[in-house]
C-alpha cells in the first residue's frame, strides 16, 4: 500500500468514525508517517536492487546532451579545446585527477574562468574498487581539497577512474557531496583511431539522444582536431551542448536498471 493510499483509508476512517479512536488513530497515524517519509527518503537513489549505479544519461524532453572530458595526462590541446568551445559558446565538464590539476594549476584556473564544470576524476587514477573505503575517501577528498585551495570552487561530479565502480565507490562518493557520473556514449578518442572514427562513434552512437552524456579525452591525439566538426554535428542534430551539472536531476530522482535518471 502507498502513502496516498493510506491516507485515503485514514480520511475514510475519521468520516466513518466522527474522529479516529485510540490505538486506531495512533496505528494509521504511524504508518502514515513511515511510508510517507520511507517514500521521501527515496525521492533521491542510486539504489537499483542491491547494486548502487553512477548517473550514466538523463530521461528528458530536451534536446540536451552532456559532453565531457577527462583530463588526467597532458594538456598540449588544453588551449585549442578551449577555443572551440569559446566559438561556439558551450559549457562542458573536465573531470580531472589530483596530478593534473598539479600539472596545470592555470589550466584549471582558464577552464573554471570559461564557465565550464570542474570534476573529480580521483587523486591517482586507481581502480578504485580496489580500495579501502578510507582510501577511495582519500583519492576524492585529496583532489577536491587542491581544487578549492586553487580556485575556490566546491566540486560535487565524480567519474570513476576507467570507469570502474562497486557498491563501496559509489556509496563513498556519495558521502562526500558527490554524484557519479558514467556516460552513454563513449568517443573512443582515446584509441586514438582518427578524427572521422570520433565523429562517426558520437554521431551514430546507438544511444545518442536527449540526456546522453559523452565522453572525451583532454590529452587524446584526435580530440582537438574533432572538436569543432563534433560540435556542429550535434548542433545540427537539434541537440544543445551542456555541461554536465545542468543536465542531471540533483534532487527528488531515481535511476533505472539502466543508469538512467528519472525525475519523479
Amino acid at each position: 500500500m502507498s502513502y496516498k493510499q493510506l491516507f485515503r483509508l485514514f480520511k475514510e476512517v475519521i468520516a466513518e468514525r466522527g474522529r479516529p479512536l485510540g490505538g486506531m488513530f495512533v496505528f494509521v497515524l504511524l504508518a502514515f508517517s513511515l511510508l510517507f517519509f520511507s517514500d521521501q527518503a527515496e525521492e533521491v537513489s542510486h539504489t537499483v536492487g542491491n547494486r548502487e549505479l553512477p548517473i550514466y544519461c538523463v530521461d528528458t524532453d530536451e534536446n540536451k546532451v552532456a559532453l565531457s572530458f577527462d583530463a588526467a595526462w597532458g594538456n598540449e590541446d588544453t588551449a585549442r579545446i578551449l577555443e572551440v568551445l569559446r566559438k561556439h559558446r558551450v559549457h562542458v565538464t573536465f573531470f580531472m585527477t589530483g596530478g593534473w590539476v598539479e600539472s596545470y594549476p592555470e589550466d584549471v584556473k582558464a577552464i573554471l574562468s570559461d564557465g565550464h564544470d570542474l570534476g573529480n576524476h580521483s587523486e591517482h587514477h586507481y581502480d578504485m574498487t580496489g580500495l579501502s573505503d578510507a582510501e577511495a575517501r582519500e583519492e576524492l577528498q585529496s583532489v577536491h581539497n587542491k581544487v578549492k585551495e586553487l580556485t575556490g570552487y566546491e566540486m560535487f561530479l565524480f567519474r570513476p577512474p576507467y570507469g570502474a565502480y562497486d557498491n563501496r565507490v559509489i556509496s563513498c562518493a556519495g558521502s562526500l557531496g558527490y554524484y557519479s557520473i558514467q556516460w552513454d556514449v563513449d568517443s573512443l578518442d582515446w584509441k586514438d583511431y582518427g578524427v572521422d572514427s570520433i565523429l562517426r562513434t558520437v554521431c551514430e552512437h546507438k544511444h545518442l539522444g536527449n540526456g546522453s552524456i559523452i565522453l572525451c579525452h583532454n590529452g587524446a591525439k584526435y580530440t582537438a582536431d574533432a572538436l569543432d566538426t563534433l560540435l556542429t554535428s550535434l548542433e545540427q542534430k537539434g541537440f544543445q551542448i551542456v555541461p554536465v551539472s545542468e543536465l542531471i536531476y540533483r534532487e527528488d530522482y531515481y535511476l533505472d536498471t539502466q543508469g538512467r535518471q528519472h525525475h519523479n
